[in-house]
């Protein structure tokens, strides 16, 4: 695992200088503690910071093959490196190391642009081949590994994190004003947009070649949901069996590491199941490791206790204190540098943190929700067909929405006020819209209220980009659509942006093998009548974990990493809060109208309302803001 950056100008008399990428690779450090290396040659520089994992000795980067002529830097795990390796060395290519990073340019000479349809991992890479004066850049599958780019002062400049590309002297640093109206609305800046104008996040799924001053985008890979619409069904327990072969060969392949590894246990179904197949496929107990809340209402603690006792793991518990939160939330201007409005990142931080004193790569469950409709919306939807159809207009219209503003606000985790509230507001509205407005944050009418006329977008639809998803999902069934869109978006922007960040910035390495594509390919073929029946979600999930895990944990729903952060933006949080949303700072910055965030504020303060979400998305942007200063 590592963090990449470097600079390439389409003059090929037009030298890189070799402490500008040093200065960029400075800037990830905690991506890759262990040693940095650069390759720093005529027009083009290459850099990263190396976290090791295999072939502790051997895998300094950059790495090249026999001639020195293609060059790479890599971000990621290749866990199919030993059989790519060997196939190689039967086509004639000789090894310098027993890193997965060296089968990139050995590959790439054998097999040209098509060498990422060879690869099972994730990862981000660029390699360079001197013949051809040519960059590749390259994405992993589902988007875990990030990479950014923009095109500037006569070169294409690359890295891990944005803030590589920010240390180039005299980058513009202008706020994206669509990209902000969607950060408002999801609570993440959709791929390709950032916040940034001009920079922009390589998709999943896609490379990037850059050679004489031009860029050529293509998509090498996609997920079909479609396949699953027309397949001929077969018995129940057929797809039960196949899916616990294809789920633990997945979790092998991720397993492989020349250094301990643990996995993050919540206690729900997918990361449960992460650590079951773990357990059965070693003989020593899996480290796993677990947050515990002090408030009881976010507490999971009891069923991560109960899979670690069930599957004898050697278990590690982190209690989350308030303090613990409070002195971290001031830095995430500095950990994101895009602003995340998922409040989970805390946690994760914090649990990363603390397993990266025992393991250095851990598993976790994350892509579980996304492939076998595991979301508590998906429910939803289902409910608002039957209340559409059922209630009459006069108690759907009048008296239900009379009688939900007059219950009492509550900030506990996912009340029932919370949730019946979004429900409602999400009638009416078509039903991709309505998914990601009950998992976001502002909706149209709320943004038309909070950013000043300047900063509005116009008729420009917020959603255009999940309805874009939807359209080029090939799907028909309206619970595969919605669940590409989640692939597409939140899976990538928010869950795998979060993970990553709260990760690599303490240095540990987070493997997904729910997202490991074979495994992905295998669920997008299957029935999606298996997946949600009726309202149990993860249906085929969860019969085929029955003995591997208790019953009780296989009965959960889905809770989701939460904290505390409504109770605590009225408490200790308060200070940090109104400072950061104070009318006179908002005046001066110029984007939000102070007096509806004020009203926001004393919503939320004196309990007439739950304004968590709209709070604390404009509490991690104004940190943001404060730390990059972007214009």
């Amino acid at each position: 695992m590592c963090g990449i950056c470097g600079v390439v100008y389409g003059d090929h008399q037009r030298p890189v200088a070799a402490k500008l990428i040093e200065q960029m690779t400075q800037q990830i450090v905690h991506r890759g503690p262990d040693s940095d290396g650069f390759y720093v040659h005529n027009n083009v520089g290459l850099g990263a910071r190396r976290l090791a994992i295999i072939d502790l000795d051997g895998g300094q980067q950059p790495l090249t093959n026999e001639t020195e002529t293609i060059f790479v830097v890599f971000n990621g795990e290749l866990y199919n490196y030993r059989e790519l390796t060997e196939a190689l060395q039967r086509r004639g290519h000789r090894f310098r190391t027993q890193t997965d990073t060296e089968v990139l340019v050995h590959a790439y000479e054998e097999f040209g642009d098509e060498f990422l349809e060879y690869l099972n991992g994730m990862f981000a890479f660029a390699l360079w081949d001197g013949d051809r004066q040519r960059l590749i850049l390259g994405r992993d599958r589902l988007g875990i590994k990030p990479l950014y780019y923009t095109q500037h002062d006569g070169g294409l400049l690359f890295g891990s994190e944005l803030k590589t590309l920010l240390t180039y002297p005299q980058l513009p640093r202008r706020i994206d004003l669509t990209a902000l109206h969607e950060y408002l609305s999801f609570e993440y800046v959709p791929t390709p947009r950032t916040i940034v104008q001009n920079i922009l996040k390589l998709p999943p799924g896609h490379a990037l070649s850059y050679a004489d001053g031009r860029v050529q985008l293509w998509q090498y890979w996609d997920v079909n949901l479609a396949r699953s619409e027309r397949i001929r069904p077969r018995r129940t327990r057929e797809y039960e069996q196949e899916l616990c072969d294809v789920f633990a060969a997945a979790v092998r392949k991720e397993m492989v590491s020349d250094v301990p590894l643990g996995v993050l246990l919540s206690g729900g179904i997918d990361s449960s199941a992460i650590a079951a197949m773990m357990a059965a496929q070693t003989t020593t107990p899996v480290k796993s490791f677990a947050v515990r809340f002090e408030d009881p209402s976010f507490d999971e603690s009891r069923y991560a206790h109960r899979v670690a006792q069930h599957l004898g793991t050697e278990h590690y518990e982190l209690t989350l204190t308030p303090q613990l939160a409070l002195n971290l939330i001031p830095k995430l201007g500095t950990i994101l540098d895009e602003p995340l409005g998922d409040s989970s990142i805390v946690p994760t931080y914090l649990l990363a943190q603390f397993a990266r004193r025992h393991v250095k790569v851990v598993l976790g469950g994350d892509g579980g929700d996304e492939l076998f409709a595991g979301y508590s919306t998906l429910q939803a939807h289902r409910l608002v067909e039957y209340y559409e159809r059922l209630l009459p207009g006069f108690i759907r219209h009048q008296l239900v929405p009379w009688l939900v503003d007059r219950l009492p606000v509550s900030f506990d985790n996912l009340s029932f006020d919370f949730k019946l509230r979004r429900f409602i507001a999400g009638r009416g509205i078509p039903v991709i819209q309505r998914h990601h407005q009950w998992l976001g944050a502002f909706t149209p009418a709320q943004k038309q209220r909070l950013l000043q006329p300047w900063a509005q977008c116009g008729e420009q639809d917020t959603y255009a980009i999940a309805f874009a998803h939807q359209n080029r999902s090939q799907a028909r069934d309206a619970l595969n659509q919605l669940l590409y869109c989640d692939l597409k978006l939140y899976l990538e922007g928010d869950i795998l942006t979060k993970v990553d960040r709260a990760s690599m910035a303490n240095s540990l390495e987070v493997r997904v093998p729910f997202l490991n594509h074979t495994l992905v390919e295998y669920a997008a073929q299957m029935p999606h009548t298996l997946k949600l029946r009726g309202l149990t979600t993860k249906y085929i999930l969860r019969r085929a974990l029955r003995g591997s895990l208790p019953p009780e944990i296989l009965r959960r729903g889905k809770k989701g990493f939460n904290m505390p952060v409504a109770k605590w933006l009225a408490g200790d949080l308060q200070p940090l809060l109104q400072d950061l949303l104070a009318a006179d700072r908002l005046q001066r910055q110029g984007l939000f109208e102070p007096a509806y965030v004020q009203q926001l504020l004393g919503d939320h303060l004196k309990g007439r309302a739950d304004r968590r979400k709209l709070l604390w998305t404009l509490l991690v942007f104004q940190l943001w803001y404060e730390q990059w200063q972007v214009v």
